[in-house]
């Protein structure tokens, strides 16, 4: 007996078995890329769709192939086909999710699917329950057993090979899908060209109830598109998903690099900041140990930076250290490292070919940034400090190489500046005192070492006392009374100066407190306030807490600011200084005559004193410009409806002179040297 195909659902099969091809690589791909409970559902998923695909595509050709006789299927048996189909297609999308797929595996895995796909249909034909029963061509039945085995094996290895494909994903897995449809329906229809059905023969699942064709059909139909429809807009929905979260992934990439860069770079030069510094610093040295070369670590300081700030304003100050970045960063090399750690202090970290060439380079620094600058059509001109150390000869560890760069910049600060210094142990002793003051600082302040010295001021017309200047001493356990000049500058670059000035503030008003209540209740007292101090935002809160703690009036109490620290930034100090006054408190200009001061910021200035530097009373008598210039700043102060007081005092001949100038107050040791309070409380009665 023999069957015909219809043609239009041959050509429907082949489109069901690449549709069904397609959903298979394209649930292979997603299977690759996740893992966990996400794995196992897409598993589930796609082993659903890839066996309905299959074993649709078998019953729909099934239907294609007409016999002279009626034709049914059982029902259990289509289903344990269909029940073959996903097992099958399960195991292939398990075996190709692995990391590997060795040769053996593929083979072994072509040979379990590919007889469980011929199982599906030779179970599906068994379901017509055919009598007498269906005979197979021996030949055709083995060639269909191999095709399928092929074709599973081909399968694998295009789904294991395009489950990760990037470029062109939909164009490569649409012509992978042409070529395993074909061999699907290949096997499909091969198989069915090994059964031959006896004269006679009749369909015996039509008269035990089975499936008619046209329930199957739309059986087949209806499972085939949405099973596989479901699995394609699951696949696509998923695919959105994946490119938002991917776009997002960038986006938190792209965000997190930009946090990075900030988090190691300066954000004005966009050099290396001290973080990145040290780590490059680390890994040079590993480098260095590994191919035995030497380096150099060059500390960096601009000499006349404060004064470009301090004449300019800080936005030229900031235009000037990108040129300087710029320009040394193009005598450089691609693997050094030019980093900025903050003001005008920079570090240069070069690999060496032999040491000596470290002078050349710093020299080409030096006669670079001494060049000069324009901007905003002004000429500029700084130079360059620098103090060089070399691993491993000077030190081995990040922390010494970056203290003796240190300590050979600021002996070339002492020397003269503009020039260069390499670190000798001489300069290792020094750096190791200021290491050792340091931590001996900080358990002074523990160890209540620090004493106030106060040095009081007089009328300049020959009245007595009005009060005093506070001055910090340290009591030294070993080395004794030790001055301003041996620990201020180390407390100011440790951040100390924070903890001492607030201290200092406290004694102060605690001992001015002590003489009001002794029978002196018109004396003040002035204390000077360090840059840190002045530019801290608890200033303001710290004075009124003081003043209260100590139930002091706020005019007794003289904050001294340099000149130099109030026009650093000239909009900040204002607001500063204002709301000090609106507290009661008095301002002092310190060190006036010294500084870059504008006449219409001073103008602006609340300030209540201004106080003329040593440096100009000093040769008051023999040098007419000293006098010159003590005459204008008192002309000045009186215009301003300022108080002049005048420091350093030696002489009887600066008294009158400086009296005779028109001072108000006056200070020095001709007058009162600074002494303990207890002193200080004798002379004045």
């Amino acid at each position: 007996m023999t069957g015909t195909y219809s043609q239009s659902l041959v050509v429907f099969s082949l489109l069901v078995a690449i549709l069904a091809s397609y959903t298979a690589l394209d649930m292979a791909g997603r299977l690759a890329s996740t893992e966990g409970r996400v794995a196992r559902w897409w598993l589930a998923g796609g082993a659903a769709a890839m066996g309905l695909g299959i074993w649709s595509m078998h019953f729909v050709g099934m239907l294609a192939f007409h016999l002279p006789i009626p034709v049914g299927y059982d029902l259990a048996i289509t289903l344990y086909s269909l029940a073959a189909s996903v097992g099958a297609s399960a195991y292939a999308l398990w075996l190709v999710s692995h990391a590997a797929l060795p040769w053996p595996r593929l083979i072994a895995g072509a040979v379990l699917m590919g007889l469980g796909i011929a199982c599906m249909h030779y179970l599906g034909m068994a379901a017509m329950r055919m009598e007498p029963g269906i005979e197979y061509d021996p030949w055709w039945f083995a060639a269909s057993l191999l095709i399928a085995i092929v074709a599973a094996g081909a399968a694998l290895w295009i789904a294991f090979r395009l489950r990760t494909e990037t470029r062109r994903p939909m164009l490569l897995r649409g012509l992978a899908s042409l070529v395993m449809g074909l061999a699907i329906v290949g096997m499909h229809y091969t198989g069915m060209a090994a059964a031959h059905f006896p004269e006679g023969s009749i369909c015996g699942a039509v008269y035990a109830d089975g499936l008619d064709t046209k329930w199957l059909a739309v059986l087949v139909i209806v499972t085939t598109l949405g099973t596989l429809g479901i699995a394609l807009i699951a696949s696509l929905f998923d695919r959105q998903m994946r490119t938002r979260t991917g776009m997002l992934a960038e986006s938190l990439a792209q965000a997190n690099e930009k946090l990075m860069q900030a988090a190691l770079h300066d954000p004005l030069t966009q050099l290396p900041n001290r973080m990145l510094l040290q780590d490059r610093i680390e890994q040079t040295i590993e480098k260095a140990k590994r191919r035995n070369f030497s380096f150099a670590v060059m500390f960096c300081d601009l000499d006349g930076f404060k004064a470009v700030n301090d004449a300019y304003g800080h936005q030229t100050g900031d235009k000037l250290l990108i040129q300087v970045s710029e320009r040394v960063k193009g005598l450089l090399r691609g693997h050094d490292t030019f980093a900025r750690l903050g003001g005008d202090e920079f570090v240069i970290v070069i690999q060496l070919d032999v040491p000596e060439d470290a002078a050349e380079i710093a020299e080409r620094i030096i006669a670079t940034v001494g060049e000069p600058f324009e901007i905003d059509g002004v000429e500029l001109q700084v130079t360059a400090s620098l103090g060089i150390a070399m691993y491993p000869t000077d030190a081995t560890t990040e922390r010494e190489l970056m203290a003796h760069a240190d300590a050979a910049m600021y002996h070339t600060k002492d020397s003269g500046r503009n020039g260069h210094t390499f670190f000798t142990e001489a300069m290792h002793v020094s750096a190791n005192r200021q290491l050792k003051l340091l931590q001996e600082l900080r358990r002074a302040m523990q160890r209540d070492e620090m004493v106030l010295h106060y040095q009081p001021k007089f009328r300049a017309d020959g009245g007595g006392v009005i009060g005093a200047e506070a001055l910090v001493r340290w009591q030294h356990p070993g080395l004794g009374l030790l001055g301003p000049d041996t620990f201020i500058p180390i407390a100011e670059r440790s951040g100390l100066i924070l903890q001492l000035g607030d201290w200092v503030l406290d004694q102060a008003c605690a001992q001015l407190r002590q003489w009001h209540d002794a029978g002196h209740p018109d004396w003040s007292m002035a204390v000077n306030l360090s840059p840190l101090q002045f530019a801290s935002t608890n200033l303001l809160e710290t004075v009124k807490t003081t003043l209260e703690k100590h139930a002091l009036a706020p005019h007794f109490l003289t904050l001294e600011v340099t000149e130099t620290t109030a026009m650093q930034d000239v909009e900040a100090s204002l607001q500063i200084l204002h709301g000090l006054t609106e507290m009661g408190v008095k301002i002092s200009i310190d060190d006036f005559g010294t500084g870059y001061s504008s006449l219409l910021y001073l103008k602006r200035m609340p300030a209540t004193e201004l106080k003329i530097d040593r440096a100009f009373v000093r040769e008051l008598e023999e040098n007419a410009e000293d006098a010159a210039i003590v005459s204008s700043i008192v002309a000045l102060g009186r215009s301003l409806q300022l108080q002049i007081v005048a420091e350093g005092v030696e002489t009887a001949g600066q008294r009158a002179y400086l009296n005779e100038l028109g001072c108000d107050l006056l200070q020095g040791y001709h007058l009162g040297k600074p002494v303990d309070a207890e002193e200080f409380l004798r002379n004045a009665a």
